[in-house]
This record gives C-alpha cells, structure tokens and sequence, in this order.
C-alpha cells in the first residue's frame, strides 16, 4: 500500500480550522482575535509552501507576515508618511 499525507495546503487549512474552533473557548471580547488568527493563517499559506513543509510552520509565517504588515501601515500613518 502506498503512503497517504496531507498536503501542507490541506495540512494550514485543518490548523487553520483548529484554531477558529479554539477561538470560540476564549472570552467573548477574545473571540475577534482568535478567529482573525485562523483567517490570516490562510492569507500566505499558498506561498509559504515554497520552502514549508510543516503545515503549522506555513500558517505561523502567514500570520506574522500579515502582522508586520499592519505595523508597518501603522507606524507609515503615526509618521504620516500615508493617510489613514
């Protein structure tokens, strides 16, 4: 028989998942953050499989790219370097 794995796509999606039903146990003003780490889980995973094989390690990039992201907005607005 031959071996069966789940893709690392297949593999950020059940993490993913997971999380958003983790979410739902946080307190109810934690909830937001929860669910919003299960859909920025999802936002780079396609690209992160370039060099990720661990389906976690892929959701866990995503994540903290899309976080600097926003801090980089942040910091570019409180400089006014962009308009809000």
């Amino acid at each position: 028989m031959g071996r069966t794995f789940v893709s690392p796509r297949l593999g950020v999606k059940d993490v993913a998942d997971r999380w958003a039903r983790s979410a739902r146990a946080l307190k109810k003003e934690d909830q937001k953050y929860g669910k919003e780490l299960a859909d920025l889980a999802k936002e780079h995973s396609s690209e992160a499989f370039v060099a990720c094989n661990d389906p976690l390690e892929a959701a866990t990039f995503s994540v903290l790219v899309e976080i600097l992201k926003r801090q980089e907005r942040l910091d570019a607005e409180r400089n006014g370097d962009v308009d809000p």
